[in-house]
């Protein structure tokens, strides 16, 4: 005598259910440890920037993340990547920081407005 067919098949869809859960499961494992990895990455930075960037620098780089987010992390990143690969000589002081900004800064269009 064989099972009743709906057992079965609420067997199947539990079977189904469970590994669904599974697959969820190691798919937010995945994401927990991306994130850990970008969050350790960013630390990383930071501790490069503050070895490398006098205060005034760091308050110029600051001041440009508050308005334009997108640009300060590019110029983070280029900050990083100089000094981890040394060709950054010292600290780089605000002079430097301005210079190295208005260097990355993508063309600007200016518009020379004219009073009558």
């Amino acid at each position: 005598m064989s099972g009743n067919p709906d057992d079965e098949r609420l067997e199947e869809l539990r079977e189904q259910k469970l590994e669904e859960l599974r697959e969820q499961q190691q798919g937010d494992e995945a994401a927990e440890a991306q994130q850990e990895a970008q969050q350790r990455a960013e630390a990383q930075q930071e501790a490069v920037l503050k070895q490398h960037l006098t205060d005034g620098a760091r308050q110029r780089l600051n001041a440009v993340e508050m308005s334009k987010p997108e640009f300060a992390k590019k110029v983070k990143q280029q900050v990083a990547s100089l000094a981890q690969s040394g060709r950054v000589q010292g600290r780089i002081d605000e002079e430097q920081m301005r210079d190295l900004l208005k260097e990355l800064q993508p063309d600007q269009k200016s518009f020379d407005i004219r009073r009558r």
